[in-house]
């Protein structure tokens, strides 16, 4: 089974978003390069950044995230983002009315059931679990296996955290990558178990 990998990008302070669930500068790290990240042409990063994200991108099999997240980005319109190939969503909702069943999304009750669906769909490949509530609570479940992280030179004051709600000591090994890129600091850790 691949690993499960919590990333996002993230404020220098440890936050995901504002108050207002709003990225802010996080993601201008995506246009601030010459290199294209993927086919559309909108997001360009430098050469450095270029390396390390493709390469990430491309281990993804699926995506683990919360109701929020799908709610706030309307369920990327039933399309997975960033070319992954399914969608985990964490919720005690039934799916929005409405919704294609055949698009490539699944709605679990719970993160152990979250992960357990991701890691069938994904095979060998990586699991994503987008950094926030539901992130915190996969790592405090025990079942994250690598912190990724892309720290912007911001910082918000408050916010959603990069952790969640997550109060429990967790111990990470030292980062064994740390990259710089425009606007943008790449590091991965290992989780202690």
């Amino acid at each position: 089974m691949g690993k499960v990998v919590m990333y996002s990008s993230v404020s220098v302070d440890g936050f995901v978003a504002d108050e207002n669930d709003q990225p802010g500068p996080l993601f201008d790290w995506l246009s601030s390069g010459d290199v294209p990240l993927d086919e559309s042409g909108e997001l360009k990063v430098s050469q450095t950044s270029y390396d390390y994200t493709r390469a990430y991108w491309d281990q993804i099999g699926v995506t683990i995230a919360g109701r929020h997240v799908f709610d706030l980005t309307d369920g990327w319109d039933g399309k997975p983002p960033s070319g992954i190939d399914h969608v985990v969503v964490v919720t005690h909702r039934p799916m929005p009315e409405g919704w294609d069943p055949e698009a490539p999304f699944h709605f679990v009750d719970g993160v152990e059931a979250a992960v357990a669906k991701a890691q069938e769909l994904a095979g060998d490949r990586l699991v994503e679990v987008a950094a926030g509530d539901v992130g915190g609570q996969v790592l405090a479940a025990g079942l994250v296996d690598e912190v990724r992280m892309d720290v912007v030179p911001v910082v918000f004051g408050s916010g959603k955290r990069y952790f969640g709600s997550v109060d429990a000591q967790h111990l990470l090994e030292d980062p064994d990558v740390v990259i710089q890129g425009n606007r943008v600091l790449h590091l991965r850790y290992r989780v202690r178990r």
